[in-house]
């Protein structure tokens, strides 16, 4: 609940609803990564990096956090 807490002021200035559910949408993959054991900066890394080297959307299942193998 703290980040929560912490976060409430910056929720203010989200810009716009559009915001707020990109924002939305940020924080909880950014949890979900943790609850899979995940670094999220390095998940997010990865994954990005893969779609940006043209992963296909047919696979798109294997970039998910719980379907990623957690690196030491």
């Amino acid at each position: 609940m703290r980040c929560v807490a912490l976060g409430r002021k910056n929720y203010l200035f989200a810009g716009s609803d559009a915001g707020g559910d990109r924002a939305a949408a940020i924080y909880t993959i950014v949890r979900t990564a943790k609850l899979n054991g995940l670094n999220p900066e390095t998940y997010l890394r990865d994954v990005l990096t893969k779609i940006a080297e043209g992963h296909t959307i047919n696979k798109i299942d294997e970039l998910l956090p719980w379907s990623v193998e957690p690196k030491p």
